[in-house]
């Protein structure tokens, strides 16, 4: 199942919701959330700083990643970007393909 990186910041709104919740309430509802579109949430951290939160979230596929990311900001109270994190070993098979490619960069000729 694909990891993605979810970060990002608490919209004025959001953040008086956060007040008002508390911080394990919004992981109990990320969990809800994640786990409604048939992924897991393996990492939940608050932070302070340019970013509010920081998750690492299970997805079946980019379909379910971009209903997550719309739906949350769709809402309105949370300004999100997602990253798709590969492992070590997708990156091997990537390199692998990559040398078949055949890539030539402009001006170049090989």
């Amino acid at each position: 199942m694909p990891k993605y990186l979810i970060h990002g910041s608490y919209t004025l709104d959001g953040v008086r919701g956060l007040l008002k919740e508390g911080g394990s309430s919004r992981r109990a509802h990320c969990k809800k959330h994640v786990a409604n579109l048939g992924g897991k949430l393996e990492a939940f951290y608050f932070a302070f700083g340019g970013e509010d939160l920081y998750a690492i979230v299970d997805l079946p596929d980019n379909v379910n990643g971009a209903a997550f990311s719309m739906s949350v900001a769709a809402a309105g109270a949370f300004r999100s970007s997602m990253i798709v994190l590969l492992t070590p070993e997708e990156i091997d098979q990537s390199v692998k393909k990559a040398a078949k490619a055949g890539y030539r960069p402009p001006g170049l000729s090989r």
